[in-house]
């Protein structure tokens, strides 16, 4: 399946916000973490306005989702307890990220030690 084609079945913020559930229509289901959704998140503060512009988000260790609200069929926006609020995370996006939620998590460690950051607040 194609992951512009994926349509969620369930959406569910589990263990008192730091994970969210996602299961979707053809049967895949992932828990992806809160603080991998804020770190990586497709807001414009997150990743720019152009190629090259992610920034590395450092500190994030205990980020909680707070709350999940519809946009439109397509998308939640994720509102994170510490105000982040601006990611539109679509259908797609969820899909994407929780098939490659075990690289992107290993790029963005790396790119922590890399920079000299930590998960840590």
């Amino acid at each position: 399946m194609r992951h512009e084609d994926a349509w969620p079945t369930e959406l569910k913020v589990t263990n008192t916000g730091t994970n969210l559930a996602v299961a979707f229509d053809d049967g895949r289901r992932y828990e992806l973490p809160a603080e991998l959704l804020r770190v990586r998140s497709p807001s414009a503060e997150v990743q720019g306005h152009g190629p090259g512009q992610r920034v590395t988000v450092p500190g994030k260790r205990n980020v909680a989702i707070s709350d999940v609200v519809p946009v439109g069929h397509y998308a939640v926006r994720l509102v994170f307890d510490d105000g982040h609020d601006s990611g539109i995370f679509t259908w797609a996006f969820l899909s994407e990220i929780g098939e490659t939620q075990d690289d992107v998590w290993q790029g963005y460690l790396t790119e922590l030690t890399e920079k000299g950051l930590r998960r840590e607040p």
